[in-house]
Formats: C-alpha cells, structure tokens, sequence
C-alpha cells in the first residue's frame, strides 16, 4: 500500500512524536506545576511565554530556530566549538522545534489538571507527615491523570502533522527530516495525488483515534472537585 519512501517518512515522524512527547511531559511537568501553583508576578509572563506557539505563525518560530540552531546561531557556535556540528537540518534539531511548538499543548492540559486538584488533597496529605515530593507524586500526579492523558494525546498528534517549523529547521531531507507532512506536500507539488491522499488519510485516522480514545477515558473518569 506504501511506498517504501512514504513508510521511511511515516516511522521517522512517529519517532519524532514519541521522543518529543516524552520530552514535553519530562519539561512540561514541572513548569505546569509551577504555573498552576505560582503566585509571583512572573507568571503571566512565563504563561504568555508558552502559549506564544499557539498564536506565532509557525515559519516564525522556524525562522528563529533556524538561527539559533544555525552555524552562526549561539547554539550552532557551541556545538562547532565542542566538536559537534550545528543542529540545524538534523533530526535532533527537529526535536527541539517540535518541544518548543508543541509546549503548550502539553503544558496547559497539565497546568489545569494540577489547578483542579485544588489544595485541600495536598494539605490532607502534608497533615498525614507526607513531605513535597511525596504528595506530589501520590497525590497531585494520579488525580492528575486525565490531564497527563490529554496533553500526551495531543502532543503526539500535534507533532504529527506540524509542518512549518520542521520545514524550516530541519529541510526536507529523506531518510533524515523529510516527516509525513512535508512528504505529503511534495506529492501533492508533483501531481501525485494518490500517494498524498494516502499518507493523509493516514494522519487523519490517527489523530481522530487519538482524541476518540481520550474522550472516551475522560467520559469513564470523574474530574476532581475542590
């Protein structure tokens, strides 16, 4: 049915997804802790700061990155100087686009998850002799669970489909950056519909099992209340 170049691109964009994912929700975490919990006036700063993605056209953000991850860029320098190369128009660059485009959509189903545990569970626990660490992680982490499941979700899927920013960073080189999306586009620039229709149908029946699957759970699980 495939290709074999289209099922290079399609296993490279779900490795891409997973260690992305993964990465947001090590990051994310904690930041969506901090935010939910925070008082100080730098959070709106900082919540302003990781929803930039959802509003900033995405060849911007390329762009940017593109610089900072370029040979002249100060990550770029860096990498030249420790006897790396630049990052940019590698699969590790795609990595750090997809984290930073993908942040809020893993970052605020965390946040309000965190927010809606309220804090009477947390002081429950802390009056019990549990240190920070551990209501976090026995309390605030498992009633939080519907909000890790839908920021996985739609981390994975976003990172999917993204095309802009990983056009930019990291080029369309087969075998290497060339994910589904920019795939599908040259298909379609050479005419070639039915390789396009196939890999975006794809994209499309993943995705909508996906939300299909996190709708489902959430249905089967009662939020907290505070």
């Amino acid at each position: 049915m495939f290709h074999p170049d289209d099922m290079v691109a399609l296993g490279l964009t779900l490795k891409l997804a997973v260690i992305s994912t993964a990465v947001l929700l090590v990051l994310g975490t904690p930041l969506a802790w901090w935010l939910a919990m925070t008082r100080r006036r730098a959070r709106p700063l900082v919540d302003a700061l990781v929803s930039l993605p959802l509003v900033l056209p995405p060849t911007v953000l390329g762009f940017y990155l593109l610089l900072f991850l370029g040979p002249d860029g100060p990550l770029g320098r860096l990498m030249t100087a420790a006897g790396g190369r630049p990052l940019a128009f590698t699969f590790t660059g795609l990595v750090i686009g997809s984290v930073i485009y993908s942040l809020p959509f893993v970052v605020q189903p965390i946040r309000d998850a965190f927010a809606s545990v309220g804090h009477r569970p947390m002081e429950a626990a802390a009056t019990l002799g549990a240190s920070p660490c551990d209501r976090f992680f026995s309390v605030a982490v498992p009633l939080s669970r519907r909000g890790f499941l839908t920021a996985a979700t739609l981390g994975f899927a976003h990172t999917l489909g993204e095309f802009g920013v990983v056009l930019m960073i990291g080029g369309n080189i087969p075998g290497h950056t060339q994910v589904l999306s920019i795939a599908i586009y040259d298909h379609v620039e050479a005419l070639d519909y039915a390789r396009a229709h196939m890999l975006s149908g794809t994209l499309l029946v993943i995705s909508f099992t996906l939300l299909l699957v996190v709708n489902l759970i959430g249905r089967r699980q009662p939020g907290v209340r505070t």
